[in-house]
């Protein structure tokens, strides 16, 4: 039995269950010549390897053994719980329904080749669902352990390592060393250890760091990351979380996380700026987050506050690895998470989607742009006529007054529209990133309004209240009248079996999901077609129908 306890990415804390014995993955299970303690190892005999799963034992090497190369398909072998595959993978893995964990016995041939490697795991793990545990034999390193636990598998073994420390080759989490002695101990002891480095960084949902940090190990490593990044981006995003935590980008890959993407892929699909705003304010970035609870954007918003006409002015954060945040955006992931290195430097891909983002949030549409960039300016000059506004630093006196004085003169002849009107549609351009257009529009048109001061603020509909915007939250939560309009847009909806609900609903109890729900968005339960609970997902839509444990929605609301 599998039960996630943790995901950072693709990369899962397991527990797996058999009895009165257990295995806590990602794991390292040894390979031995005899018995072992452990529930679960390969034991090398003279026929082949044999695995040994909770007492079960299951061959590895058949035969008449296929390759890559071969050409030559073969079916899976199936011993109880464990299904033996083989490359190249069959084009249909039909496997039964006991079936709990899935070996490639020939593993070690995707070592060296990238591309292959990428395209079989994403194959093996897309075809096996998640409610298995994936087993890599042969192929972990402690340079490449993060890597493949963040590509999707569950399980390793330490055979690579005992090859390479017997020809005194030393492995370890930055690379490989030659040495003048048989170091099998010290390779399998840096594999274990960075096996729990790696459930410790999955836990604090920070693995992509990890591997950020180890896949400049080796140049295969680099190749399949940035293969996996390409190729693999669906195959990422399907997983990564909408509401993380705090995360650095300090390599040049990173600017590639899937998060990332998704958010710079959202500002230019979904994202559209509040109708009203005329003059954009284009402003540097700052070590804290929220921006708007640093020192320095909050003398930015006193300058803009005092020009007297601040609903026409849209304020918009020119950053790497995002490109461009408008300030209603600030509080949601990941704009209010990252750390990145600041030096004054650009890298050219932090220069290109910088230079693509600011263009489209200035091609819908301003009367003026305003430039409090500094020569950070350098950036995005040419994409439109701007007036700069800095003398030295961003917040220097003069720079202020300048900036100040520059909204003051772009606005000359516009009217100032009334809070009410400012705040709706701000809001409802939030919303647009959060939920879409569509559902948006849904729930802000008519006699809809919004009250309270940023980043806190209430949604209602006469004397209902739909929705309210949160910093801790990180984005809107609805309420059960929100929910319904959610539902009525059919999407991000859960259907449950027929149960009376009283606390989470469980993986266990849901029919079927929507499969664009990601982990930490707002979902609808719907019980025979009806909206009966609000909460957040705590899995994505394509978990919560492969597996059978574990919280799916976490509720915050229900009908009584």
């Amino acid at each position: 039995m599998l039960d996630v306890t943790a995901r950072s990415f693709r990369g899962r804390v397991c527990g797996l269950t058999c009895g009165d014995s257990s295995l806590t993955t990602p794991a390292v299970v040894p390979c031995t010549d005899g018995e072992c303690d452990e529930p679960v190892y390969i034991r090398l005999t003279d026929s082949g390897r044999v695995l040994s799963y909770f007492g079960g034992e299951t061959p590895l090497d058949s035969r008449l053994k296929t390759t890559q190369t071969s050409g030559a398909a073969c079916a899976p072998s199936v011993h109880g719980p464990v299904a033996v595959v083989r490359l190249p993978l069959p084009p249909v893995i039909d496997l039964p329904e006991g079936v709990e964990c899935v070996v490639l016995a020939d593993a070690f041939e995707l070592r060296g080749n990238p591309r292959l490697l990428v395209d079989t795991v994403i194959a093996l793990r897309s075809a096996i669902g998640a409610n298995r545990a994936l087993m890599l034999p042969g192929l972990a390193e402690p340079s490449t352990l993060a890597l493949l636990a963040y590509m999707g598998a569950d399980i390793f073994d330490d055979s690579l390592c005992r090859v390479t420390g017997q020809a005194g080759l030393r492995s370890m989490p930055e690379g490989i060393a030659v040495e003048d002695a048989d170091v099998t101990g010290e390779n399998i002891a840096d594999l274990r250890g960075e096996c729990g480095k790696v459930i410790r960084f999955i836990r604090g949902g920070r693995l992509r760091e990890l591997v950020d940090q180890r896949s400049a190990s080796s140049p295969s490593s680099v190749a399949a990351l940035r293969v996996f990044d390409r190729v693999g981006y669906a195959y990422q995003e399907e997983a990564a979380d909408t509401c993380g935590g705090r995360f650095c980008c300090n390599t040049t890959q990173s600017l590639r996380r899937p998060d990332v993407l998704r958010y710079r892929e959202r500002i230019l699909t979904e994202y559209r700026k509040p109708a009203h705003k005329r003059i954009l304010v284009l402003l540097p970035c700052s070590a804290k987050k929220p921006y708007h609870t640093s020192k320095t954007h909050r003398r930015f918003a006193s300058a803009i506050h005092f020009s007297d006409i601040e609903t026409v002015v849209h304020e918009v954060i020119v950053t790497s690895p995002l490109g461009a945040v408008p300030r209603e955006l600030d509080i949601f992931y990941p704009a209010r998470s990252y750390d990145i290195p600041v030096t004054g430097e650009w890298k050219c891909q932090e220069r290109e989607f910088i230079r693509e983002l600011v263009s489209h949030i200035v091609s819908q549409g301003y009367d003026r742009v305003i430039s409090h960039l500094g020569e950070d300016t350098d950036l995005i000059r040419g994409i439109c006529d701007m007036e700069e506004t800095v003398v030295g630093d961003p917040t220097s006196p003069a720079s202020l007054r300048n900036l100040e004085d520059a909204i003051r003169r772009a606005a000359e002849g516009m009217e100032a529209g009334d809070y009410m009107t400012d705040r709706k549609e701000t809001v409802r351009a939030a919303m647009t990133f959060q939920f879409g257009r569509g559902v948006a529009d849904a729930i802000m048109d008519g006699d809809t309004f919004a009250v309270g001061k940023f980043p806190y603020w209430k949604v209602n509909r006469g004397k209902r209240q739909l929705c309210m915007m949160s910093e801790e939250r990180g984005g809107f939560s609805l309420t059960m009248d929100g929910a319904s309009i959610l539902a009525e847009a059919g999407t991000h909806t859960v259907d449950m079996t027929d149960f009376e609900l009283k606390g989470n609903l469980f993986a266990v109890g849901v029919l079927s999901a929507d499969p664009s729900i990601r982990i930490g968005e707002e979902v609808v339960v719907l019980r025979d077609g009806k909206p009966v609970a609000v909460g957040v997902a705590m899995m994505s839509g394509m978990e919560m129908q492969q597996l059978r444990r574990g919280i799916a929605v976490k509720i915050r609301h229900k009908l009584k």
